[in-house]
């Protein structure tokens, strides 16, 4: 008996799939190519994963920040705050006080 054909995955759903199941408590986020997200994408779509999640990031659906060999990837309402740019920022633009 032949199986009934599964419903392949968007590209989008495919990401947030992935997000979800491969992140590692308490991260909220995967790394593309440690996680394998990117050999995986590869395989299920044939496309280039980079070229996918750029798009889907500049459109909002996912968040992306470069990180040592890769980037990661998370969902827009779960990404963790950069700690203390603001505070760094502030501090280099703020004008230097002379007694």
């Amino acid at each position: 008996m032949v199986e009934a054909e599964q419903k392949r995955l968007t590209e989008y759903e495919f990401v947030v799939r992935a997000i979800r199941k491969l992140r590692k408590p308490p991260y909220k986020g995967i790394h593309s190519v440690f996680s394998g997200f990117n050999r995986a994408f590869k395989e299920y779509f044939d496309k280039n994963p980079v070229e996918v999640t750029t798009k889907l990031a500049g459109e909002g659906k996912i968040v992306t920040r470069p990180v040592k060999g890769g980037v990661m990837l998370y969902l827009p309402e779960e990404v963790p705050a950069v700690r203390g740019s603001e505070n760094v920022l502030q501090k280099i633009l703020e004008e230097d006080i002379q007694d």
